[in-house]
């Protein structure tokens, strides 16, 4: 966890994050040298959607305050809502007990987190919902 009183700023609407080494050292990558990165939306608890992090992406993360994928299928860093506009901004960051999960709590600006326009990834459901 990113506690309150490591250094942090804000930009227009997300958090700036400074992870100490320690942190960031916590973080364990897959054979691929990535990390599943869960967002979640910071007002509602609701989770948004699942993607892929790098070293990179989460230093770019932290340091723009705005989430940065991988791209698995594109092979490339990608920053959330640069092309449709469903920015996410961070205002929390955590890493699970072993490391190789991260989860963002995040301001969901635009229509939402998934790519088929639904507010969240996480839209179907198995079986039948009571």
């Amino acid at each position: 966890m990113v506690s309150n009183n490591d250094q942090t700023s804000y930009n227009t609407r997300g958090r700036v994050i400074i992870a100490t080494a320690d942190q960031l050292s916590s973080v364990t990558y897959n054979v691929d040298g990535l990390v599943p990165a869960i967002a979640q939306c910071v007002d509602t608890g609701d989770i948004l959607m699942m993607a892929w992090m790098n070293a990179e992406s989460l230093r770019m993360t932290f340091a723009e305050g705005r989430m940065v994928y991988f791209s698995r299928s594109r092979n490339e860093l990608w920053r959330k809502g640069d092309t449709s506009g469903d920015r996410q901004f961070v205002r929390e960051a955590y890493f699970d007990c072993d490391g190789d999960t991260l989860l963002f709590k995040v301001d969901q600006e635009g229509r939402g987190a998934c790519h088929t326009g639904e507010r969240s990834c996480f839209y179907r459901a198995f079986g039948e919902l009571e």
